[in-house]
């Protein structure tokens, strides 16, 4: 495959139509919560720009994130792998072992110094040494130096890379630890468990387009997706207002769609873009296919809100949405409030009525 070929010859010579590229970009610029005025200059830029290069590290996971890559639709992973970046090294995937995955790794790191793209998925064990995961005789911890140490910039993938996951909870028998406790250069963290492809895509599409990185919350997330929370976007919102909750698997409430809430839903603190770009090729996601939402992309797992199944005693933010008790009963007595008022005001108006008609037929008399 020709190396120097731009991200658009590639798709063309796979027989990606005009009309499917502007789609993609199209996506790409809703994906970024763009202007679809920025359409264009993604296109041009991707038409443009010669495809970057990456490697793909792995290390303490259950390969989520790469399972979750190789379902991308849109583009597929065909056109992510072959033309929109040049991946060179992934464990799982590529062809070469060995000597020659090794020497593809090591001629990367060495001739595109500063230019690549660092993908990591998985965390890195650190106690006794680094020992419980060595490659070609190097600890994951040295790899992730040496190798995100000399990238452009580094995309951590899923919750493991990002935070540790997992496999950082107590007792945390390998001392597992996410990318940013070892690096100090420029990453961008996508957690999920997996994360969803497209939030990797749109990254790199953002930095080819821009030649920045998207901006980034606190947690160096992108904002684009990470920048609200998954109840401010779900179907189920209005239940959550309106204090309607399912309350058993399978009882009247969840068949309706009602809310999640208090079947252990994290919605309300959980910040990512599911709702919008979901999951097989953009079906649905877990909130929409009747399972709440567990934070799988919040810092120190998602155990942070309390367990899975189990409701979370206070939502933050305004203070009508301290609990999902005081939002039912808030709902319901904000109800009868206002008809007891409508009830009020049109017996008012009745009196008022029969008084001004009965003084009228007085005088007449």
């Amino acid at each position: 495959m020709a190396k120097k070929e731009t991200v658009y010859k590639g798709l063309f010579r796979l027989g990606v139509s005009r009309r499917d590229f502007m789609k993609f970009c199209s996506s790409m610029c809703a994906t970024l919560a763009l202007s679809s005025s920025f359409i264009p200059q993604i296109a041009d830029a991707i038409e443009k720009k010669k495809k970057p290069y990456a490697v793909w590290l792995e290390f303490q996971s259950c390969t989520g994130d790469t399972e979750s890559m190789l379902r991308a639709s849109e583009p597929s992973i065909a056109e992510i792998v072959l033309d929109i970046i040049s991946l060179e090294y992934h464990e799982t995937i590529m062809a070469g072992s060995g000597y020659s995955a090794e020497k593809a790794l090591h001629d990367v790191v060495v001739n595109q110094k500063g230019k690549y793209i660092a993908i990591v998925e998985g965390s890195i064990p650190t106690k006794d040494g680094g020992i419980y995961c060595v490659i070609d005789g190097k600890t994951a911890v040295d790899r992730v130096k040496e190798v995100c140490g000399n990238a452009a910039f580094t995309i951590n993938v899923g919750s493991c890379a990002c935070w540790g996951g997992v496999g950082s909870a107590k007792p945390n028998p390998t001392g597992a630890v996410g990318v940013p406790a070892l690096i100090s250069g420029k990453y961008v963290n996508l957690p999920g468990c997996p994360m969803n492809v497209e939030n990797v895509t749109a990254t790199i599409v953002h930095y080819l387009t821009f030649g920045t990185l998207p901006a980034l919350d606190r947690e160096n997330r992108p904002l684009f997706a990470h920048g609200k929370r998954v109840h401010d976007n779900c179907e189920r919102r209005p239940h959550f207002d309106a204090g309607q909750f399912v309350r058993k698997w399978g009882d009247d409430g969840h068949r309706r769609g009602w809310c999640l809430y208090e079947m252990g839903c994290k919605g309300p603190m959980a910040y990512l873009n599911c709702p919008t770009i979901k999951w097989n090729e953009g079906t649905s996601y877990p909130i929409q296919a009747g399972h709440p939402c567990i934070a799988c992309a919040s810092n120190d797992s998602w155990d942070v809100f309390g367990p899975i199944y189990t409701r979370a005693p206070h939502v933050p933010g305004a203070s009508y949405q301290s609990t999902a008790d005081k939002i039912g009963i808030g709902a319901v007595a904000g109800t009868v409030a206002a008809v007891a008022t409508h009830a009020a005001i049109r017996t008012l108006r009745g009196y008022k009525i029969k008084e001004k008609l009965s003084k009228e037929k007085a005088e007449t008399d």
